[in-house]
């Protein structure tokens, strides 16, 4: 899974060299947890770094590509890297 619109000028070297698998991996782990019920991406970012704001981006674009989430925003299906402003993620079931 590559990213395009990851920024590798990132601030802390160990974010450039994450995997999109692991933040996979620690996406669905969260949803699956958390089905029927919704988390926020920045969940995922934390967990995976306490430099987690970059992250978003990777963390929106990984959601976008793993065809078990499903990213909402008010209740509707959205472009998780698209959208603007807050979005959730959950587990299709």
């Amino acid at each position: 899974m590559a990213c395009a619109l990851f920024d590798t000028t990132v601030r802390s070297p160990g974010i450039a060299m994450m995997s999109d698998t692991k933040i996979a991996a620690e996406m669905l782990a969260q949803v699956t947890a958390r089905a029927p019920a919704t988390i926020c991406p920045s969940e995922v970012a934390r967990a995976l770094s306490d430099d987690w704001r970059v992250l978003m981006p990777r963390v929106r674009a990984v959601a976008k590509d793993l065809t078990e989430v499903e990213a909402t925003q008010g209740g509707a299906k959205v472009d998780p890297v698209t959208a603007r402003g807050t979005i959730r993620l959950r587990l299709i079931v």
